[in-house]
């Protein structure tokens, strides 16, 4: 990022695709200001979640700018797809390995970043015995250990019941203001609008319209449910 720079991301004129008739990104551009917490919405097939995986480095765009603070921490729609080690704890410390730190300032990071999703009293519990939402919330403790600036969803709460889908938007946010991180959430649940402080609307590879988040939830509602 450019120094004095108020987006934590910016993307300009991006484009992507993966074969010459198979378009996905067309001269997309949006930006999300440093420590807020924006949605990106749209229907399958507008490239919410290519966007994403652009914006981590898991694809490489055809043309077009990519502006991001680093590190970077991505959450999966499916938890069990990047949760390696058998407990909570060595889960959260494998991330870290790269780190070079200290056995305490690695046993500090855990505790500490456990403790910022509510779930230290599970440090020991194994992997197979939490819920999903438990599952997505030791995801994002490993961003946080990692002290990520960014924090990517994709639809993280697509896979949870009702209650645990609420409950990990509201965590989200708060991590984000209490430690000054910026997140971008992809979802296509309208209700999730109401906990973040922006959102784009993506169709068929571009931002068509971004801004207030009741505003495009009342928009969507008057056209369509964006999950068909």
């Amino acid at each position: 990022m450019t120094s004095g720079s108020t987006a934590a991301i910016r993307i300009q004129d991006l484009c992507f695709s993966w074969s010459e008739d198979r378009s996905v990104l067309k001269a997309c551009s949006l930006e999300v200001p440093i420590g807020e917490f924006w949605m990106l919405l749209g229907t399958n097939g507008s490239g919410k979640s290519t966007l994403l995986r652009l914006l981590a480095g898991l694809l490489t765009p055809d043309s077009g700018d990519i502006e991001i603070s680093s590190p970077i921490g991505f959450v999966f729609q499916n938890p069990d797809h990047q949760l390696v080690m058998p407990t909570v704890g060595a889960d959260v410390a494998f991330g870290l390995v790269q780190e070079k730190l200290s056995i305490l300032e690695v046993r500090q990071r855990v505790e500490e970043s456990l403790a910022a999703v509510n779930l230290l009293a599970l440090q020991r519990r194994p992997i197979y015995a939490l819920s999903g939402g438990q599952k997505q919330r030791v995801a994002i403790a490993g961003a946080v250990a990692r002290h990520c600036e960014i924090l990517l969803l994709d639809e993280p709460t697509a896979l949870l019941d009702p209650d645990s889908q609420l409950e990990l938007v509201a965590q989200v946010k708060k991590l984000v203001k209490d430690r000054g991180m910026t997140a971008l959430w992809v979802t296509h649940r309208l209700d999730e609008l109401d906990y973040c402080d922006g959102a784009f609307l993506l169709e068929k590879g571009r931002v068509v319209d971004q801004g207030d988040p009741k505003r495009l939830r009342q928009r969507l509602m008057q056209t369509e449910e964006p999950t068909e």
